[in-house]
């Protein structure tokens, strides 16, 4: 018996729930991977972790004698299914499993409904299981105290589902029957939540135009080719328009809520990877950050889940994120078990099918995917990540504006782990308009998804189109460099247009427009004017803003020359860029010596230029990030692992614009920051607060803790 004493003071001593022997009779002990496997998850999800005392309890069967031993935790206020209080007295029965963790009766009742009787937080078996009475209500708003609700009875097979004729849904949305439409969507309502109750009284969103030569003064005798005019674009924010909107995270109260300008309703289908690579702590790491995405929605967003594994399925139609939404959706994604293979192709259909067929539309649409493997069902090519993949056959063509309709729903792909074909992701991302996001780390998949929604959550501008004129009769166009945007150059090369699409509140895009400039006879030149036409999300008006005329001097006689460093940096960003895109073509190819060289020659080319001596932030930012990526090409094994997706997430996020997660989420945080906007980095501060909140939390986030939210370098 001592020895049994000395584990459980153990266990005290590390602040964990684990359990201390199942019989005082059997005196063996589980298996070492088991106790270890149980150690890690329930430090890991356990809202909160305690060691106040010791409970020694009989267990209910009468034809044993059985004690078990465990730690119970007398101060946890939350259910772990619905992540709302749990208080006695509340009007919401309490069910306390053997293994001590607490859950409203009616959310565990339903998770262990379909099969599952292994508990969510810690993973543990259990041999005495919950179930509704035939005299109870099984809706989860009609429980009681008062109701004879703890029928836990070893062994018991789990009863079917009882239909209620008085209730419109028979079993549980996620239970239900996919219909052959998704028409069966949440009616949208009036939108007159919080989230938009100051939009008639603000002023409409714009965009900041701004334009810089690469000089200011050319020689009248000279003439340019290739020269660089920067055009930046800002999504401004009124400040006398700002308003609070409601801290949806009532469960945490030391929450500040999240400040943000008055904005319009997405429509988010997430699509999961729960295959059998999922099991584990990549499960209950992604059913928490999906709790978090749930509690971050507003009542007008409305959300749809799609899992899958060999086939997919969708576990609810798209609802309103309202409390009874977000219950039912935090239900929904608790009662995911991981199994089967990877059918990427198959969960993207549904999710687009969704999107597609959904008889009313929210003003911004997203889809997320995530996956932790390679699609074993599409992809014809032998290996992974080969160039001749036709990974085209995963994104479906009503969402990627290939098809006649020109429907496109962007798709924000996220790589969890070592093991996800990178290359496919990217594809998937690229071609619909989304960002490619690489996880490293376990820990830090929450974060990646807040970083992404609290953009998607912000959507100030819509359908923006970039107009570019050449003023004087004697110009001409060269080139657009506008990464992954869609760009075209008219006949003629007087007329140039660039097809941006959405912006987040406080996003920046920089585009490098190159003329060829005459010889000229004046003392100036006209170059070029900008023209951005968009529609505002908030009263679907169509506005139109130009530029001034970008002039450029020219004096009969040369003056000293000053380069912008506006000009300069963005150009470096470029030929960073290009760096990456050069080096993963060699890499690809086996080449990792000369990859590693064309990051180097790049590294030394950026450290010549204005920027780089002037110390400028971003150039400092891409420095570093060129130099991760070389560390990342040390062996073949190493950039197998992780290198191919750090250079994909970054190029990803150059083309775009638009900040990504890039391996654990501090390399290069500078970058990431770059591209990151203010309602991102308040996001992810809500994220990291909220993970940080358990002790497990602080134990995993530990080498996290300075990723925070900076000043934008840019």
């Amino acid at each position: 018996m001592g020895s049994k004493w000395k584990k459980a003071k153990l266990a005290l001593g590390l602040n964990l729930c684990v359990f201390l022997p199942r019989t005082l009779d059997d005196m063996g002990s589980p298996p070492p991977t088991e106790v270890s496997e149980r150690l890690s998850d329930a430090a890991l999800l356990s809202p909160v972790a305690s060691s106040n005392g010791l409970k020694l309890a009989k267990s209910g069967s009468k034809s044993s004698k059985s004690y078990m031993l465990f730690l119970f935790v007398p101060i946890q206020q939350t259910c772990s299914i619905c992540l709302t209080k749990m208080k006695q007295g509340c009007g919401h029965a309490l069910f306390t499993a053997e293994c001590s963790h607490s859950f409203h009766f009616h959310c565990i009742a339903s998770n262990v409904k379909h099969g599952n009787q292994i508990c969510p937080v810690c993973r543990a078996k259990w041999k005495e299981i919950p179930f509704f009475s035939p005299s109870m209500d099984p809706h989860p708003r009609r429980a009681s105290p008062n109701d004879a609700f703890m029928a836990v009875v070893p062994g018991l097979p789990l009863p079917p589902p009882r239909r209620d004729l008085n209730r419109r849904h028979v079993v549980p949305l996620y239970q239900a029957p996919e219909p052959g439409v998704f028409d069966d969507d949440e009616s949208l309502n009036q939108l007159v939540s919080s989230d938009n109750s100051a939009a008639d009284n603000c002023p409409v969103k714009t965009i900041e135009i701004r334009t810089y030569p690469e000089v200011s003064a050319v020689p009248q005798s000279n003439s340019c080719s290739n020269f660089n005019v920067l055009v930046h674009l800002k999504a401004t924010s009124v400040a006398a328009a700002t308003t609070r909107t409601q801290n949806l995270n009532t469960n945490h109260p030391g929450s500040a809520p999240i400040s943000r300008t008055p904005r319009v309703p997405v429509d988010l289908v997430t699509v999961l990877d729960i295959s059998g690579s999922m099991a584990g702590t990549k499960l209950a790491l992604l059913k928490r950050a999906m709790g978090f995405v749930i509690q971050n929605l507003g009542s007008n967003d409305r959300l749809s889940v799609i899992a899958f594994s060999s086939t997919a399925r969708r576990l609810f139609p798209l609802r309103r994120m309202s409390d009874s939404g977000r219950q039912q959706a935090l239900q929904a994604v608790n009662s995911l078990v991981a199994n089967g293979g990877t059918n990427i192709a198959e969960g993207l259909r549904k999710g687009a099918k969704i999107m597609v067929e959904r008889k009313e539309k929210n003003p911004v649409a997203s889809i997320i995917l995530l996956s932790d493997g390679q699609d074993t069902y599409s992809v014809s090519a032998s290996g992974t990540n080969q160039p001749q993949a036709n990974y085209h056959l995963l994104l479906p063509t009503s969402i990627s504006g290939r098809g006649n309709s020109g429907f496109q729903i962007p798709v924000h792909a996220f790589g969890f782990g070592a093991d996800h074909d990178a290359s496919s992701m990217h594809s998937i991302s690229e071609n619909s308009g989304g960002t490619f996001s690489f996880i490293e780390t376990e820990a830090v998949l929450q974060d990646a998804f807040a970083q992404c929604i609290g953009g998607l959550l912000s959507v100030v501008v819509q359908q923006m189109q970039v107009g570019i004129e050449c003023m004087d009769e004697n110009l001409s166009l060269v080139s657009l460099k506008a990464g992954s945007y869609p760009s075209r150059i008219m006949a003629g090369g007087r007329q140039g247009f660039i097809d941006v699409g959405d912006l987040y509140a406080d996003e920046e895009r920089d585009f490098l427009v190159s003329v060829n400039v005459p010889a000229a006879s004046g003392n100036e030149t006209l170059l070029i004017k900008v023209k951005c036409v968009y529609k505002d999300p908030l009263t679907q008006e169509t506005t139109t803003l130009e530029s001034e005329e970008v002039k450029m001097q020219r004096p009969e006689i040369a003056g000293q020359v000053i380069m912008s460093l506006e000009v300069d940096r963005q150009r470096n960003r470029l030929q960073a860029a290009e760096a990456l895109a050069q080096a993963r073509t060699a890499a690809e190819q086996g080449d990792l010596a000369g990859a590693v060289s064309i990051l180097e020659n790049c590294r030394k080319m950026l450290s010549e230029t204005v920027s780089a001596k002037s110390e400028d932030r971003l150039c400092v930012a891409l420095d570093a990030e060129l130099k991760e990526v070389q560390e990342r090409m040390a062996s073949r094994h190493v950039y197998e692992a992780s290198g191919r997706a750090y250079i994909l997430s970054g190029l990803s996020s150059h083309s775009w614009q638009r900040a990504t997660a890039r391996g654990d989420s501090t390399d290069s945080s500078s970058l990431v920051r770059a591209y990151q906007t203010p309602l991102m980095a308040e996001m992810l501060t809500r994220s990291q607060a909220s993970f940080l909140g358990s002790p497990s939390g602080q134990r995993l986030l530990q080498p996290l803790l300075s990723y925070r939210s900076h000043p934008n370098p840019r």
